[in-house]
C-alpha cells in the first residue's frame, strides 16, 4: 500500500491516474478545496493534524509514502491541529520561512521516525521527466546562451535562499529571481519589451533540495505565461524536471518560435 500525499497543482493528478492502474493506494488530501474528494481511497486533512495523518497511514499498512504538488504555508490562525501537531508544529512554521519545499522536508523527517519510506515524487512517471536535449525547432542562439549563463551563475549564488529555484535573464541581466510565492509570481513580474521575445526562465532544482519532493515543475501554462512575458525559452536540468502536458508544450513552443531545452 502506497500513501500518496498530495498538495495542490496538476502533477497529482497525473500521478493518480497511474498509480490507479497498477498499486493499491491512499491519498492524504492536503489541498484546500479537496480536489481527491470523489476517490473512495481519499481521506481529507489538514497539515497540522499529523496524529490522524499517521493513524490513517499506519492503519492502512503504508510503509512508503510519495508526495506530489505545493503544500501551502500553515495558517496559524485556522489550521486545525490535534496532539501530535502541537507537537510538530513550531518546527514546520520555522521551516515554512523557508519555502513549500522546506516544509515537505520537515514533514519527511517526521515520517523517517515513524519508520515510513519517502519515495521520489516521479518514481512512478518517469516519463515526465525529461532528458538532455532541444525539444522544439527553435534552438538558442548566441544571445540566448549568454542569457542561460547569466541566469546560471545566480541560481548558484543563491544558496542561502532555499525557495530559490527559478530566474529569468533578458540581455545578459537578471530581471527576477523566483521567490516564496512561486514561478507564477516571478514572470508576472516582467514586462515584454517588444514584438520579437527575448529572455530565458531557468528553473533548477534548489541548492541543498531533497529531490525526493517539488522538483522544478512546468507545462503548458508556464510557456503561455512566458508568452506573454515576451520570453523566448525555458531551460531544464537532465531528469531533475516534471514537464507536464510535453505534447502540448512543444507544439505551442513551435507555434510561437520559442524553445525548450534540457541541460
Amino acid at each position: 500500500m502506497i500513501g500518496l500525499i498530495f498538495g495542490e497543482t496538476d502533477f497529482p493528478k497525473y500521478i493518480l491516474k497511474k498509480i490507479k492502474k497498477k498499486y493499491q493506494y491512499i491519498i492524504i488530501d492536503l489541498t484546500k478545496k479537496k480536489v481527491f474528494k470523489k476517490d473512495k481511497n481519499s481521506y481529507s486533512v489538514s497539515i497540522g493534524q499529523f496524529g490522524k495523518i499517521l493513524s490513517i497511514l499506519k492503519s492502512n499498512n503504508c510503509k512508503k509514502v510519495l508526495f506530489a504538488g505545493k503544500v501551502a504555508k500553515p495558517n496559524l490562525k485556522s489550521i486545525k491541529l490535534d496532539f501530535k501537531g502541537i507537537y510538530y508544529m513550531p518546527k514546520i512554521i520555522k521551516s515554512s520561512k523557508l519555502g513549500d519545499a522546506a516544509i515537505l522536508k520537515q514533514i519527511i523527517n517526521i515520517l523517517k521516525k515513524e519508520k515510513i519510506k519517502t519515495l521520489r515524487s516521479n518514481k512512478f512517471t518517469p516519463e515526465i521527466s525529461l532528458s538532455k536535449g532541444n525539444y522544439t525547432l527553435i534552438k538558442p542562439n548566441t544571445f540566448d546562451k549568454k542569457d542561460i549563463l547569466c541566469g546560471e551563475k545566480a541560481l548558484k549564488k543563491s544558496g542561502n535562499f532555499s525557495f530559490v529555484q527559478g530566474t529569468i535573464c533578458r540581455n545578459n541581466k537578471i530581471l527576477a529571481i523566483e521567490g516564496s510565492g512561486g514561478t507564477q509570481k516571478m514572470i508576472k513580474k516582467v514586462k515584454k519589451v517588444n514584438k520579437s521575445l527575448s529572455g530565458i526562465l531557468i528553473k533548477y532544482p534548489k541548492k541543498r533540495q531533497d529531490l525526493r519532493v517539488d522538483l522544478p515543475t512546468v507545462g503548458l501554462e508556464t510557456l503561455k505565461q512566458c508568452k506573454t512575458a515576451g520570453l523566448k525559452g525555458i531551460v531544464l536540468k537532465h531528469k531533475l524536471n516534471i514537464f507536464l502536458n510535453k505534447r502540448q508544450s512543444v507544439k505551442y513552443a513551435n507555434r510561437n518560435k520559442m524553445f525548450i531545452l534540457i541541460k
